[in-house]
């Protein structure tokens, strides 16, 4: 059962589209804010495990795939777009405005491809393997879940740390650009691995 903490540990925390919004939220100052988005990640990746330990890879086809790539693809981007337009902010005392929230936390996590490979293989192949299953799967579901919530918290945490070491409005608004840059980046390699190299090797 540790193989199964181990993997989710190592797909969960490894730098992603959800973990590299949790650095920049936390650079931006807005830590306190982001539990809503923590939630939602978790949330979604509760979902996933439950649904696809009970329904099984066979519930998943190849055209949902290529269309939930896709959605995550435009979703991503959207997301680019709101981190970059985002304004740089170090008045402690005056509110940010939330850039992130529990509704993007979830549409992100459930949009994102790479979440649903992540869960196939605990849920289909682990939790067998291991003879979980009804309430156990429940239990191991939201365990897992709340590691998935803690991936981007600790993300958020880090560049909070690092937050408190720039004190400049241009430096924060350029680190909000590269941030968004970086997703805009991940976006099209989604893109190109699970949309665009999928519907033109059915050509």
């Amino acid at each position: 059962m540790l193989a199964i903490v181990a993997y989710a540990l190592g797909v969960m925390y490894t730098p992603g589209p959800v973990n590299l919004l949790g650095l920049n939220v936390g650079i931006n100052g807005q830590g306190k804010t982001s539990l809503g988005f923590c939630l939602g990640v978790g949330l979604a990746m509760l979902l996933y495990l439950l649904v696809l330990g009970w329904a099984g890879a066979a519930w998943i086809s190849q055209d949902s795939l290529v269309l939930l790539s896709a959605l995550g693809c435009a979703y991503i981007l959207y997301l680019a777009y709101k981190v970059a337009r985002a304004n740089a902010t170090l008045d402690t005392h005056a509110p940010a405005p939330r850039m992130l929230s529990f509704r993007d936390g979830l549409m992100m996590q459930l949009l994102n491809p790479k979440a649903m490979v992540a869960t196939l293989p605990i849920a289909t192949l682990q939790f067998p393997a291991e003879g979980i299953q009804g309430m156990s799967l429940f239990i191991w579901a939201l365990g897992l879940a709340a590691l998935a919530a803690g991936a981007p918290g600790s993300y958020v945490v880090i560049g909070s740390l690092l937050g408190q070491r720039v004190r400049q409005p241009m430096l924060i608004k350029g680190f909000n650009w590269v941030m968004a840059g970086l997703l805009v980046a991940v976006a099209v390699s989604i893109g190109h691995e699970h949309v665009w190299l999928v519907v033109t090797a059915r050509s």
